[in-house]
């Protein structure tokens, strides 16, 4: 069973930092791309960024400069590395991956960026 395990989300101050954590299991995680999506309130869910099985990575234009992803295959993790927070980065951020037969989703982790 495939589980994708999200944590370090919080209340931050605007200029803040996070750093969050997506623990997989289930899967062999080097043979993964890995993405990070988040959810904020009365929007669709929204491509942040993604790392490759090889460590290439891609963000949505808006994080860029802001936003690091990495991995981690020896623990099975992929992170994001939030800086210079906005509150328009107030969101559920989700830990995404598939396969050829489905795709997975963690249950998400709250990210608040509020003075």
């Amino acid at each position: 069973q495939v589980q994708l395990v999200e944590s370090g989300g919080g209340l931050v101050q605007p200029g803040g930092s996070l750093r969050l954590s997506c623990v997989a299991s289930g899967i062999i995680f080097s043979a993964y791309n890995m993405k990070w999506y988040r959810q904020a309130p009365g929007k669709q869910r929204e491509l942040v960024a993604g790392i490759s099985i090889g460590g290439r990575t891609n963000y949505a234009d808006s994080e860029e400069g802001r936003f690091t992803v990495s991995r981690d295959n020896t623990k099975n993790t992929v992170y994001l590395q939030m800086n210079n927070l906005r509150p328009e980065d107030t969101a559920v951020y989700y830990c995404n991956t598939q396969d050829s037969w489905e795709t997975y989703w963690g249950q998400g982790t709250q990210v608040t960026v509020s003075s």
